[in-house]
């Protein structure tokens, strides 16, 4: 009986001492020290945007020391999405994660994330700093659900030597719809059904029915109701436009040359292979890249009446995800996000903020290109913040592909765009 005890005691001692140097392991590899909150984010960032990030977070943690950031790359995709929503669901969801602001009304509709109204409030955070786009597509139901960091815009790209080369001028881009179609022709060289080179294409690039519907001055969603109007009266006749031009130029010529375009240095306004685009910003780096000495420039959007010009405008936000477990934290990398020095340093070599005082910062007014872009901003529009957003784009896609071959009238495919929207956002009425 006795020697029984003697050996028990050794081994109780034995498993004390490695359930004490387990639990040290497992504090010295976490990181985390006394009085110091581990914040994790999820992002998909990479290269120049990831080194961005990484000044973001030094400055912010030199401002703030008891707060540890600790990136975790996601891939940029639906994959990562997915992985996002399952850890929501499992109660283990990361403290800050990077989202579109395209989805935010998605998943603030789904509950999956956490209102931030009261904390903005109390940090000053307000509509008031930013781009009214980019406060709007951060919002669901009039509460603010993500932080907007970054955005774009898109205007029309035409290449002055083809201008000159036609007899237009090249410092005065056609500013009316009728100004464009004239452009058009005179810029387009066909040989039969080939197209040598195009002028313009409606749909191309950054042309989709956002662009020409807002451009014609018609609205996607009454602010009143919450509903889709994609049959505004205004976006039908955008549409109509379109499928008009497509009737002109033979849209299964057309269809042709945009299946045999090419990318980067093989994009086809960069190889001067189409005179006019609509694209945004981003298109910039690749010219610069590819054909640093192409001679083009940017201009508003046409308008019917060459009046009233306008764009739209997408970029990321950060959210903090139901159920995150350092939601102060989190909220302070959050609230440093949204202000100048953060948005500074997020932008600092791509995209543009969306506070007005920072682009002005940074010396876009001097680039001839970039200060287009800065100036058409004010003036953007956000898609409808809708937790069926991606349903939208894919129902506008689809009338505009049906539309402009043929397929029923503008107005019959945006009743049906219409209806089949709204319906499904029924639902998260009741």
């Amino acid at each position: 009986m006795g020697k029984s005890k003697r050996r028990v005691f050794p081994i109780l001692v034995l498993l004390t001492v490695l359930m004490i140097v387990t639990a040290c392991s497992k504090n010295a590899g976490s990181g985390d020290q006394p009085g110091v909150t581990t914040v994790t984010m999820w992002h998909g960032l990479t290269s120049i945007d990831l080194e961005n990030m990484n000044k973001v977070v030094k400055a912010f943690e030199e401002k703030n020391p008891t707060i540890k950031m600790h990136l975790v790359y996601t891939e940029s995709s639906e994959g990562s999405d997915q992985k996002l929503l399952t850890a929501v669901a499992g109660g283990n969801p990361p403290d800050v994660a990077l989202l579109d602001r395209f989805k935010v009304g998605t998943w603030a509709a789904q509950g999956s994330l956490t209102d931030l109204s009261s904390m903005a409030e109390a940090s000053g955070i307000r509509k008031e700093l930013y781009y009214p786009f980019a406060w709007d597509e951060s919002s669901y139901k009039g509460k603010l659900y993500a932080i907007p960091m970054d955005t774009d815009a898109r205007l029309l790209f035409y290449n002055k030597d083809h201008f000159k080369e036609v007899g237009l001028d090249p410092e005065k881009p056609p500013k009316t719809i009728a100004e464009l179609e004239a452009a058009a022709e005179k810029l387009t060289i066909k040989e039969g059904k080939r197209f040598k080179r195009i002028g313009f294409i409606p749909w191309y690039s950054q042309g989709w029915l956002y662009t020409w519907g807002w451009a014609f001055g018609g609205e996607f969603q009454d602010p009143a109701t919450g509903k889709i109007t994609a049959n505004d009266p205004k976006v039908v006749e955008a549409l109509q436009w379109m499928t008009d031009f497509g009737k002109k130029y033979n849209v299964e010529d057309i269809a042709g040359f945009t299946s045999a375009a090419g990318s980067e240095e093989m994009d086809p306004f960069i190889s001067g292979q189409i005179s006019m685009k609509v694209s945004g910003n981003f298109t910039v780096p690749g010219i610069k890249k590819f054909n640093p000495n192409l001679n083009y420039g940017v201009a508003p959007i046409p308008t019917p009446t060459g009046t009233n010009f306008t764009t739209w405008s997408g970029g990321g936000s950060a959210i903090i995800p139901k159920g995150a477990k350092n939601v102060d934290a989190a909220w302070k990398f959050l609230e440093f996000l949204g202000k100048e020095e953060g948005q500074a340093l997020v932008n600092a070599n791509s995209g543009f903020s969306v506070i007005d005082s920072v682009n002005a910062k940074f010396g876009y007014k001097d680039d001839p290109i970039m200060k287009e872009f800065v100036n058409i901003l004010p003036h953007s529009h956000n898609r409808p913040v809708i937790p069926e957003g991606q349903l939208l784009w894919n129902e506008l896609a689809s009338a505009t592909e049906k539309a402009t071959r043929g397929n029923g009238t503008p107005k019959e495919n945006l009743d049906r765009v219409t209806e089949t929207v709204n319906k499904a956002l029924e639902k998260y009425n009741q």
